[in-house]
């Protein structure tokens, strides 16, 4: 198999991984590192800093081989090494297509259950309505939370929180199992998920699914879980719609929250918040109020974050006991959220 340009110059995995980060740029660097180990940003800060400079012709042979893996990673996903072998040779000829799929062999970890992403919804409820809970809630762990929306309000009533229930109380899942619920699933992807557990479900997951679903199916899950497991559901509910959520409601349903809410807690959640949240609550009061509650906050100076979080979650709770109610809708959209 022939070597990478950047093999042939003699430069190490890790030399490539820096001239590529000084490459992007601080701010994109920046972001990356969130995503890397401790030891790994260590490892990178010192190499980054032994750099003295980069030619032109290693910059570019650095980040042409960065873009060639980045592509055949997606044609992977797309289409499975097969597909991707097969673009790569019309793009880069067969020797460098081979280098490239080669290189991501060893590493590559296609996500489990790709296959299912791409399958249409009514199609993929047909597909895992049978299927048993625990299958159904691995499945939609790995769903984008729109799709797994979908699927949840598609199920019978009485499954919905127990699949719901173990999304939530999912952890860690073995590759062995998943390969063998693929297997079971017919998966047309080969899985090529890495040996280490792969970390899925949780509350989160849940969180996002419910934050989808239609109204309906939303209560009657936690309506449900409130009976049978009333501290997960609380877990739920406080996650479910954060302050910054307010960005959801249009400008009649800002005003009618408002006018339930206490000056005092409004000042103090806006202590610490985006600036667009900040703008679509100002414009939906009158200026005088708007005037008033800027000089409160400035007034107020330092707080504890603790505090500013007990006044955003007194809102939030207004604001889902007006949706109960009926009086606001937030947009989900879900069937339920269609206003005429």
């Amino acid at each position: 198999m022939p070597n990478s340009a950047t093999s042939e110059m003699g430069i190490r995995g890790v030399q490539r991984a820096a001239i590529l980060l000084i490459s992007l740029g601080p701010e994109r660097s920046a972001g990356i590192f969130k995503h890397l180990k401790e030891e790994e940003i260590e490892e990178m800060t010192l190499e980054i800093a032994n750099i003295r400079s980069v030619t032109p012709q290693v910059k570019e042979a650095v980040i042409t081989e960065f873009y060639e893996l980045c592509l055949a990673q997606q044609y992977i996903a797309e289409g499975g090494i097969g597909y991707a072998k097969d673009l790569l040779e019309k793009a880069l000829g067969a020797d460098k297509a081979m280098d490239v799929i080669g290189k991501l062999t060893a590493s590559l970890q296609v996500k489990p259950f790709e296959f299912v992403r791409k399958t249409d919804a009514t199609q993929l409820i047909n597909f895992i309505q049978d299927e048993h809970p625990q299958t159904i809630a691995l499945i939609l762990s790995y769903l984008s939370p729109n799709q797994a929306a979908l699927v949840m309000s598609a199920l019978p009533p009485e499954r919905q929180a127990d699949v719901a229930r173990r999304i939530a109380a999912m952890d860690r899942t073995s590759p062995d199992i998943i390969k063998e619920v693929e297997k079971v699933l017919e998966s047309k992807l080969a899985s090529l998920v890495n040996q280490d557990y792969t970390i899925i479900g949780g509350v989160d997951a849940v969180v996002e699914i419910l934050n989808t679903v239609d109204r309906g199916t939303e209560r009657h899950i936690m309506e449900t879980l409130e009976v049978e497991e009333p501290e997960l559901a609380e877990e739920i509910r406080k996650k479910m719609f954060v302050f910054e959520d307010i960005l959801l409601l249009d400008d009649r349903a800002i005003q009618r929250v408002l006018r339930d809410v206490e000056n005092n807690d409004l000042t103090m959640a806006m202590k610490s918040t985006k600036d667009e949240v900040k703008d679509a609550i100002f414009n939906n009061m009158s200026k005088r109020l708007a005037v008033m509650i800027k000089e409160d906050m400035d007034f107020m100076g330092p707080v504890r974050m603790k505090d500013v979080e007990e006044a955003q979650q007194k809102i939030v709770n207004v604001i889902r006991k007006l949706e109960d109610a009926g009086e606001i809708v937030i947009s989900r959209g879900g069937g339920d959220e269609i206003v005429v």
